[in-house]
C-alpha cells in the first residue's frame, strides 16, 4: 500500500521522482524517500509525514543525479518516522532499495542476519531484504540484480522492489509479487518505474506491466530485460497507455473527491457507452460474453470484493437475484480464503476491485482458480492484476479515482453490474422484452438525473453544516438501497472520522434504535418503490424517539417531507436504478462535512487507496 517511482535516463532524476511521488502520494502518505546516484554516490533524503515535508527538506540538498529511486509509505512494519521511511540502505552504504507488500518471513531472516554481523536501524521489514540481497552479493560473489533475484528465493510475501547501487550506476532491478509494478519505456532510451502508470503518463505511453516474480533488468542505452525468479528470460509485453494526464489534474476543483463525484454524470456515461443500445434493444458486455452461458448455468455466482465495492456487490446481489434468478453470495475477499469454502467447476466467482490489485481480492481469485472455478473481473485499472489473472472480465472505464474514498468507481461498478443483470435476464428469459427495453431507456437516462442530483449541492451543503458537529449517525435503506445506506456511513467514516452504521431499516429496531435521541442525525433512502411504506412506517419509530431525520426521496414526495427534518429530492427512476442517483447526497454530505470539520478529504487518515497487503 505504498507508491514507488523510479527513473534511470539522461534528465535530472529529482524532479521527476518528486513529481511521481506526489502523483502516487494516494496509495500512502505516513512518510516519504528518495536516493539519488550522482556519478559514484549514492545519496538518501527521508522525511516522516507527506511528500510536502520532504520537497521542503530537500530545498537546501544536492539533489543532482541522473538516477534514482522514490517512495511514499503506507506503514505496515514500524512507525512512520525519518528512520522507518523508505529507501534503505545497506550497511556498506552501496545498495538502496524500496518496497511495497510484506515479507512475512523478515523476523527469521533478520535473525540470520544479525548472527552474520548485520546492524539494523529501523523496525521495518524492507531494511531485512537490502541487507539480505548485500549479504548474498557479497557471498556469492555476484552483481547486486543477481543478488536481489537469489534473495526473493528466500523470501515469503508479496513485493514490488526497485534497487540501485553506486557500484553499477547506469542500472537499476526492479521485481514484483503480488504486488504492481510497471515499467515505462521512453523514446530517448531512458525508463520509468511505478507502482501505477500514473506518474508514468506525462513521458511516455509504452510501458510493460510486470507479471509475479519477474524481474526487470534495466541498462542505460540497452532494451529492457525481463527473467522470471528462475533466471529464464521473457520477451517484454509492451503496451500503449490509454490514460491521459489531463485525468489526473484536479480540474479546478478543491479537492479530488469532489470533482470526481462530479464526473458521475461522464463515468457513468463512459461506462455503458458502446455496452447497450435501448433504441435498437441491446446489451453486451463483449468482456464477459463468451462466459454469459456459463454464468446462468453456474450453480452460484459468488461476487468477491472488500470496502466499497463490497457494497457495490450487495447491490449487484440484488440485482442479478431479481432480474436473471440466478443464485449470488456476495463474500469478503478478506475472509473468504480462510474459511475454506465450499468451490466447484459450476461455481463462477466474480472479484470486483477499483484498482484491480487489492491484495484480498486477488487471493480469494487464486482460491477459486485452484478449486477449478471460473473467475472473471470487474476493475477499473487497465493492465491490473486483477485483469490479467480472470478468465475474462469488465472495465467499469471511470477513469483515475485519486481521492482515497471511493465516489465514481462506486456507481460504475453498480453500473456494470446492472448491465450484467439485464444481459443475464434477457438471454435467460426472465426479463420480458418490454421490461427490458423500458429498463435500458430508463438507465440512458441516469447520467441526466446524476446532473440533477448534482444541482442540490447548496441544500447538501447547508444540511451538512448542521451536522457536522455529530457524533454518531445511523443510515437506513431497503432492498437494493440498503448497500447504498452502508456506503453513505462508510464514507462519513473514511473522511470525516464520525462514527456510522448503515442498517437495513427494519433492522433498526432490533438493536440501534436504542442509541436515537434528539441529537442522532438518521439519513434514510426512502425513495418510492416496493418498500416504500415500510421505510414510512421506520422513519415514524425514528420521530417518535425524537431523532433528525434526513431522508433521500423521489422528486414531489410531499408524505415524507411532512416527517423528515431535511428532504434531499432525487428524480424518480426504476427502482433497480436508484442506487445510482441516492448514493450522490451522501458522498456530497461526507465530503462537505469533512471539509467544515477540517479533515484532510482527499488523504483520511490511516488509509490507503489501493490495498495491496492483507
Amino acid at each position: 500500500m505504498c507508491g514507488i517511482v523510479a527513473y534511470i535516463g539522461k534528465k535530472e532524476a529529482y524532479p521527476i521522482i518528486l513529481k511521481g511521488l506526489k502523483r502516487l502520494e494516494y496509495r500512502g502518505y505516513d512518510s516519504a524517500g528518495i536516493a539519488l546516484i550522482n556519478k559514484d554516490e549514492l545519496n538518501v533524503f527521508k522525511k516522516a509525514g507527506k511528500v510536502s515535508n520532504l520537497e521542503e527538506f530537500m530545498l537546501d540538498q544536492d539533489h543532482a543525479g541522473n538516477s534514482g529511486i522514490g517512495h511514499t509509505r503506507w506503514a505496515t512494519h514500524g512507525l512512520p518516522t525519518d528512520t522507518n521511511a523508505h529507501p534503505h540502505v545497506s550497511m556498506d552504504g552501496s545498495i538502496a532499495l524500496i518496497h511495497n507488500g510484506i515479507i512475512e518471513n523478515y523476523d527469521a531472516l533478520k535473525q540470520e542476519l544479525v548472527r552474520q554481523g548485520y546492524l539494523f536501524k529501523s523496525e521495518t521489514d524492507t531494511e531485512v531484504l537490502v541487507h539480505l540481497v548485500d549479504f548474498i552479493s557479497k557471498k556469492e560473489n555476484v552483481w547486486f540484480g543477481e543478488a536481489l533475484r537469489l534473495s526473493l528465493l528466500n523470501v515469503v510475501g508479496a513485493y514490488a522492489i526497485v534497487a540501485i547501487s553506486k557500484n553499477f550506476p547506469n542500472q537499476m532491478v526492479a521485481a514484483r509479487k503480488s504486488s504492481p509494478l510497471v515499467v515505462g519505456i521512453g523514446a530517448t532510451g531512458d525508463f520509468y518505474l511505478a507502482s501505477d502508470a500514473t506518474p508514468i503518463v506525462e513521458y511516455t505511453k509504452q510501458v510493460v506491466y510486470l507479471e509475479d516474480e519477474e524481474i526487470a533488468v534495466i541498462k542505460l542505452g540497452e532494451e529492457l530485460k525481463i527473467y522470471n525468479i528462475s533466471d529464464q528470460e521473457k520477451t517484454p509485453y509492451i503496451q500503449q497507455l490509454e490514460l491521459e494526464l489531463e485525468a489526473l489534474e484536479k480540474g479546478g476543483y478543491e479537492h479530488f473527491m469532489l470533482k470526481e463525484i462530479n464526473e458521475q454524470p461522464r463515468s457513468i456515461q463512459d461506462c455503458f457507452r458502446g455496452r447497450l443500445n435501448a433504441k435498437e434493444g441491446w446489451v453486451s458486455l463483449g468482456g464477459i460474453k463468451d462466459y454469459e452461458q456459463k454464468m446462468i448455468q453456474a450453480n452460484r455466482l459468488i461476487l468477491v470484493a472488500c470496502g466499497t465495492s463490497w457494497h457495490a456487490a450487495l447491490v449487484g446481489e440484488y440485482l442479478i437475484e431479481d432480474l436473471a434468478r440466478i443464485n449470488v453470495e456476495v463474500e469478503y475477499a478478506s475472509e473468504f480464503r480462510y474459511r475454506n469454502p465450499i468451490l466447484t467447476e459450476n461455481d463462477v466467482v466474480i472479484a470486483i476491485s477499483q484498482s484491480g490489485e487489492t491484495a484480498d481480492t486477488m487471493a480469494a481469485l487464486e482460491l477459486a482458480k485452484s478449486k477449478g472455478a471460473t473467475i472473471l473481473g470487474i476493475c477499473n485499472v487497465v493492465g491490473s492484476s486483477i485483469s490479467r489473472i480472470t478468465h475474462a472480465g469488465s472495465y467499469t472505464h471511470a477513469g483515475p479515482e485519486i481521492g482515497v474514498a471511493s465516489t465514481k468507481a462506486f456507481t460504475a461498478q453498480v453500473t456494470v453490474l446492472i448491465l450484467m443483470a439485464l444481459s443475464l435476464g434477457h438471454k435467460k428469459g426472465t426479463v420480458s422484452e418490454s421490461e427490458f427495453r423500458i429498463l435500458l431507456a430508463e438507465l440512458e437516462e441516469i447520467p441526466n438525473k446524476v446532473k440533477k442530483v448534482l444541482e442540490s449541492n447548496a441544500l447538501i451543503e447547508q444540511i451538512a453544516r448542521e451536522y457536522k458537529d455529530a457524533s454518531n449517525a445511523l443510515y437506513l435503506g431497503r432492498g437494493s438501497s440498503f448497500p447504498v445506506a452502508l456506503e453513505g456511513a462508510l464514507k462519513l467514516k473514511e473522511i470525516s472520522y464520525i462514527h456510522a452504521e448503515g442498517y437495513p431499516a427494519a433492522e433498526m429496531k432490533h438493536g440501534p434504535i436504542a442509541l436515537i435521541d434528539e441529537n442522532m442525525p438518521i439519513f434514510v433512502v426512502a425513495t418510492k418503490g416496493k418498500s416504500y411504506e415500510k421505510v414510512v412506517s421506520n422513519i415514524q419509530e425514528v420521530k417518535a424517539r425524537k431523532g433528525k431525520i434526513i431522508a433521500v426521496v423521489t422528486e414531489g414526495d410531499e408524505q415524507v417531507r411532512a416527517m423528515a427534518d431535511h428532504v434531499i429530492e432525487i428524480p424518480e427512476t426504476n427502482e433497480f436504478l436508484v442506487p445510482l442517483l441516492a448514493t450522490i447526497p451522501f458522498q456530497l454530505l461526507s465530503y462537505h462535512i469533512a471539509v467544515m470539520r477540517g479533515c484532510n478529504v482527499d488523504q483520511p487518515r490511516n488509509l490507503a487507496k489501493s490495498v495491496t497487503v492483507e
